[in-house]
C-alpha cells in the first residue's frame, strides 16, 4: 500500500475550520514540514521542547531513536528530528501546543507493537515521535470497578493491578506484554475475549485527549448515564492518533474469576469448530469468555518456533479451537463438572474429534500461548501478507474455506494459515511466500497482488479489510478503493476539523 496522500483538490472539499482553531490555517490539508533550509527554525524548536521535557524527555542521538521508527513487522521505517518522551499529561499538551505552533508532525507511539505501520513516521524526517510511555499513573478505584491509568500503562501490568484489588480488565491479546492502553484505545484494538465483553471500545468509560492545537478535552466522566450532546470520546477510539493524542483513561473492570477451564477441542473442519462454540454457548453462555480457531499448520508453525511448547493432544487433527470457561464465586464449585459434561456430549454428538483441559493454571498459560504465539511464528517461517479482516460471524467457516482454495488454485506453491476468533468473525488471514522468497520483491509483486484478491472476496462476502488492526498506513490505499465515499468524505472533514494543518500523525487512515 503506498500511503499516498490525497490529491490537493480532494482535501479542499473539507468543511471551514471549527470555531476553535486558534490560529490561521496556513495550507489547509498539508503537513507543514521543515525543510533542509530550517535549520535554524528546527534547532530553535529543540531547543524549546528540550526546555519543557528536560535532558531526558527529548531524543535525538539517531542510534537511540532508530529502534523506535520500524514497525513490529519490519515492513515500514521512518526517519524523525527527535523522539519525546513527557512525562505527564501537561507536558505532553505543551509540547503539542509547540509543536502545533512551529508546524511539527507528530507520530504518538506507544508500545510500538501495531500490525499496520500506524506509529511509524515517514521518512522525511521533519517529524517527532512522541512516546507516551512515561505516562503510567495507574489507579484501582474497587467500589467503582474502574481503572484510572495513563496512556502509557502496559496491558499487562493494568492486568496484575486489577487482579491484586480482586478485579480484572478483561481484554486480552498476545502482545499483553509490550502493549499500552493508549495504543488499545486509539487502534480499538480487540483480543480474545471480545466473545463475551466486546472490543475496547465497550470497555472505555472515559479519556483526556489533546487536540492539535495543545488544548486538553477532559472526557473522562464514567457517568452511566450523560446525554450532554456527542458522546465525543468515542470518535476518539479507533482514530489512531489521527484526531487527537490520548493521555489517559477510565477503564471498566469486571469482577475477578473464582475458577477457569482452558479446553483445546480438535475438529475434522471449521465448521465443526463452529458447532461446537454455538453448542457450547447454548449449555454455557455466562461460562464461556472465549472460543479461538486455528489450523494444524499454524501449531506446527509455533512448535517449531517454541521448543519448549508441546503438541496439546496425541495426535494431529485438521483444526483446533481454544476454549475458555469462566466463573465467579457462585458458580465456582460445579464450573469443572458442567465443562466435562458439556465436552462428553459434545464429543458422543461428533462436534469434537478429542478434547484436553488444562490441569493447572500453567499448562492453561501454556495452552494459550499455542494460539498467541501464531503471529511471531508465522513472522518467523518468511515473508506473508497478513490480512487483519472480519466478515459475518455465521459465514465465517465457509469464508476459511472458499477463500484459501480460491487463492491456492491461483498460488499453488504458497501456504495459507487461517485463524482467529471464531465468535466474533475476525480472521487472521495470512498468506505466506514460498521457502527462499525474497521479501521485497515478493511483498511489492505477487504479496501485493495476493492482497488485492483476498480484499476483494472479502469486500464480496460483506466483510471488512480490518477487523482489530486498524488502517494505519498498510492499508490506506485499500480503504480508499473499497469504503463507501460518503463515510470517507466525513471522515475527511472531521479531520480537518479538528487537524486543520494535518499534523497528527500525517498519512495515516485519512
Amino acid at each position: 500500500m503506498d500511503g499516498e496522500p490525497a490529491p490537493p483538490a480532494q482535501r479542499r472539499q473539507a468543511t471551514p475550520p471549527c470555531e476553535y482553531v486558534r490560529r490561521p490555517i496556513r495550507a489547509k490539508g498539508y503537513v507543514m514540514t521543515m525543510t533542509s533550509g530550517d535549520t535554524k527554525t528546527a534547532t530553535a524548536f529543540l531547543e524549546q521542547a528540550r526546555a519543557l521535557l528536560g535532558a531526558n524527555g527529548l531524543v535525538t542521538d539517531s542510534a537511540d531513536i532508530e529502534p523506535w521508527l520500524t514497525d513490529w513487522r519490519g515492513r515500514y521505517h521512518g526517519k524523525a528530528m527527535a523522539m519525546a518522551q513527557p512525562a505527564n499529561s501537561e507536558q505532553l499538551a505543551q509540547l503539542v501546543a509547540l509543536c502545533a505552533d512551529a508546524g511539527v508532525p507528530i507520530v504518538a507511539q506507544g508500545g510500538n507493537s501495531g500490525m499496520v505501520g500506524g506509529a511509524t513516521p515517514d521518512e522525511s524526517g521533519s517529524a517527532i515521535v512522541l512516546s507516551t510511555r512515561r505516562l503510567t499513573d495507574l489507579a484501582i478505584d474497587c467500589e467503582a470497578r474502574l481503572a484510572r491509568c495513563g496512556a502509557g500503562v502496559v496491558l499487562q501490568v493494568l492486568h496484575e493491578a486489577s487482579e491484586a484489588q480482586g478485579l480484572r480488565f478483561p481484554l486480552s491479546l498476545g502482545g499483553k506484554g509490550s502493549a499500552t492502553v493508549g495504543g488499545l484505545i486509539s487502534t480499538n484494538a480487540g483480543g480474545t475475549q471480545v466473545l463475551r465483553h466486546g472490543v475496547m471500545r465497550t470497555l472505555v468509560a472515559g479519556i483526556e485527549v489533546v487536540l492539535a492545537d495543545g488544548r486538553v478535552l477532559n472526557l473522562t466522566s464514567a457517568l452511566k448515564k450523560d446525554n450532554r450532546g456527542f458522546d465525543l470520546k468515542q470518535m476518539f477510539i479507533g482514530s489512531e492518533g489521527t484526531l487527537g493524542i490520548i493521555t489517559s483513561a477510565v477503564l471498566h473492570l469486571s469482577p475477578a474469576i473464582a475458577d477457569r477451564r482452558v479446553v483445546i477441542a480438535a475438529t475434522q473442519t471449521i465448521q465443526e469448530a463452529r458447532s461446537l462454540m454455538l453448542d457450547c454457548e447454548r449449555e454455557m453462555r455466562d461460562s464461556l469468555e472465549a472460543f479461538e480457531v486455528f489450523p494444524r499448520s499454524c501449531l506446527d508453525a509455533v512448535l517449531d518456533y517454541m521448543p519448549d511448547a508441546q503438541d496439546p493432544l496425541d495426535t494431529p487433527y485438521p483444526w483446533y479451537a481454544v476454549l475458555e470457561f469462566v466463573a465467579d464465586r457462585a458458580g465456582a464449585d460445579a464450573l469443572g463438572d458442567k465443562v466435562e459434561e458439556v465436552l462428553a456430549e459434545a464429543f458422543e454428538n461428533g462436534l469434537c474429534q478429542n478434547a484436553v483441559i488444562a490441569a493447572s493454571e500453567a499448562q492453561a498459560e501454556a495452552f494459550w500461548q499455542l494460539r498467541e504465539v501464531i503471529s511471531p511464528a508465522e513472522k518467523a517461517k518468511g515473508p506473508a501478507m497478513q490480512h487483519d479482516i472480519s466478515v459475518p460471524v455465521e459465514k465465517m467457516p465457509d469464508f476459511v474455506v472458499a477463500v484459501s482454495k480460491a487463492v491456492l488454485d491461483r498460488h499453488s506453491d504458497h501456504e495459507v494459515a487461517a485463524f482467529g476468533h471464531l465468535g466474533d468473525g475476525n480472521v487472521h488471514f495470512h498468506v505466506i511466500a514460498p521457502p527462499g522468497s525474497d521479501r521485497t520483491e515478493w511483498e511489492s509483486t505477487k504479496g501485493k497482488e495476493i492482497s488485492a484478491f483476498v480484499y476483494d472476496l472479502v469486500t464480496r462476502w460483506g466483510g471488512s479489510i480490518s477487523a482489530e488492526h486498524g488502517i494505519g498506513q498498510d492499508k490506506l490505499q485499500t480503504l480508499r478503493e473499497t469504503a463507501d465515499p460518503n463515510v470517507l468524505d466525513v471522515m475527511r472533514r472531521v479531520k480537518n476539523a479538528l487537524d486543520p494543518d494535518n499534523l497528527l500523525n500525517p498519512g495515516k487512515l485519512v
